[in-house]
């Protein structure tokens, strides 16, 4: 049994490490968003290798003594160190990511993507948050720790989480011998409110299809053919606005959906996070947290036709879409998307020549929490943040997280994160809370402690 006290003095004691060294992770963070490392085709490969040389001499500096860079196919390289337990003491893998994704129209940013800058006790740049805060979450709480740590750490730090076509599922499969833990941490997701202390319990799954039309040989003129002519476009346009019913819920049969017991997500906040305009409506029925966290959504998230500018009097021969299913948690991406396939098919008008391929998918998660790991993360936590801790889906999707546990199913997971909604991760301006991060950094620092203790 632990004893209180001694407890609480320790946790007093790590608090104030966490609070001298933010000084210096500050200074490591704007060191790792300072360097584009952008996975994505078209952009160099350079900066990925700066990034995972810098992340490298990071885990050296905190004392993992085996640290290299190891070979993932169709990525850059990924970073891995570790340290063997003390005796009796659990083994815990801590993962995060260091390719980012790209900056977008960089003159919409407040302060240039990769020129770290604070503004009200946030650092803005592209990956500070997603996920450049959880590398520096993992080197923190080791930091923190230095000698006193006695479970056994291995740290796995990625460069294509952002592409989602790269080989680390295939390689976690591969090596796990490698990845062997008892606990794994993956500093990828982030709270519900800044401040409030927040534990990812599900995941949702994803799949990308491509639809592409054909109905004509070439394009032709919309006065003397246009009527009769099959315009793809057209068909495109309708086979897309039928996977959706009147109120914005996704009508396609096949597609599950789960019951949601975490936190509420209420429509002001919601509203607010997603930049919603006034007077607009939201699709769809039910709470707001089961539509992110328990159901399917399907969104249109590329379209080839021809541009407005320039464009012809035509009647249009092909189109494409790139159409992003999600899934509730617990959904095969293949079943889920030869549901939509099916649906898509069945949808297209005039016999015009249709072709579905699913391009990427990945599965879902749903967390076990009644686990003795678990239990120390809720308290960490909650110690870290002085707040209740609360439980929350997660809309987007990890699919690293299932090949982890088939690779090491004896494992609990535990996920968190200094992301919160202003952070906005993916778009223009994106932050670190400095101060979430700091408690993130000793709420880590705190978890490894009990597991090493308990």
């Amino acid at each position: 049994m632990t004893d209180e006290p001694s407890a609480a003095a320790g946790a007093a004691h790590l608090r104030s490490r966490v609070a001298g060294l933010m000084p210096r992770l500050r200074i490591d963070l704007e060191g790792l968003v300072s360097v584009p490392s952008i996975a994505f085709e078209g952009f160099p490969t350079g900066p990925l290798q700066a990034a995972a040389t810098q992340v490298a001499g990071l885990l050296g500096q905190v004392g993992l003594g085996d640290v290299r860079l190891l070979d993932v196919p169709d990525s850059p390289p990924a970073v891995y160190g570790e340290r063997p337990a003390q005796p009796g003491a659990p083994t815990v893998l801590l993962y995060a990511h260091y390719d980012v994704q790209p900056p977008g129209d960089e003159s919409a940013w407040t302060s240039p993507p990769f020129d770290p800058m604070e503004r009200d006790g946030r650092l803005y740049g592209r990956g500070a948050a997603d996920d450049k805060s959880g590398i520096v979450i993992h080197t923190g709480a080791l930091a923190a720790l230095g000698d006193d740590c006695r479970v056994g750490v291995k740290v796995l730090v990625e460069g294509a989480e952002e592409v989602g076509a790269g080989g680390i599922e295939a390689f976690v499969a591969a090596r796990a011998d490698l990845l062997t833990a008892d606990v794994i941490v993956l500093a990828d997701v982030g709270n519900y409110r800044t401040g409030v202390p927040t534990l990812t319990t599900s995941l949702r799954g994803m799949t990308k299809l491509l639809v592409s039309i054909e109905s004509l040989a070439g394009p032709v003129h919309s006065g003397s053919y246009g009527g009769p002519a099959p315009d793809a476009l057209l068909a495109l346009v309708r086979m897309l606005a039928s996977l959706h019913d009147e109120a914005g819920d996704v009508r396609v049969e096949g597609l599950r959906r789960l019951a949601y017991e975490g936190a509420p997500y209420d429509e002001q906040g919601f509203r607010r996070d997603a930049g919603v305009l006034d007077g607009v409506g939201l699709a769809g029925t039910g709470s707001i947290a089961e539509r992110l966290y328990a159901r399917p959504s399907i969104t249109v998230i590329g379209l080839d036709a021809p541009p407005v500018e320039g464009a012809a009097n035509s009647v249009v021969a092909r189109a494409r879409a790139l159409v992003s299913v999600r899934l509730a948690p617990g959904q095969a991406p293949a079943e889920a998307a030869a549901a939509v396939r099916r649906h898509l098919l069945a949808a297209a008008p005039w016999r015009v020549r249709t072709t579905v391929e699913e391009t990427a998918g990945g599965e879902g998660f749903l967390a076990k929490t009644d686990g003795p790991a678990y239990a120390a993360a809720a308290r960490a936590l909650g110690q870290a943040f002085g707040a209740s801790v609360v439980e929350y889906g997660e809309g987007g999707a990890i699919p690293l997280v299932a090949a982890f546990l088939r690779a090491v199913p004896g494992a609990e997971i535990v996920l968190w994160g200094a992301e919160d909604p202003p952070a906005r991760i993916h778009g223009v301006d994106e932050s670190v809370d400095l101060a979430e991060l700091e408690r993130c950094v000793l709420a880590e620092a705190l978890l490894l402690d009990r597991l090493g203790r308990a």
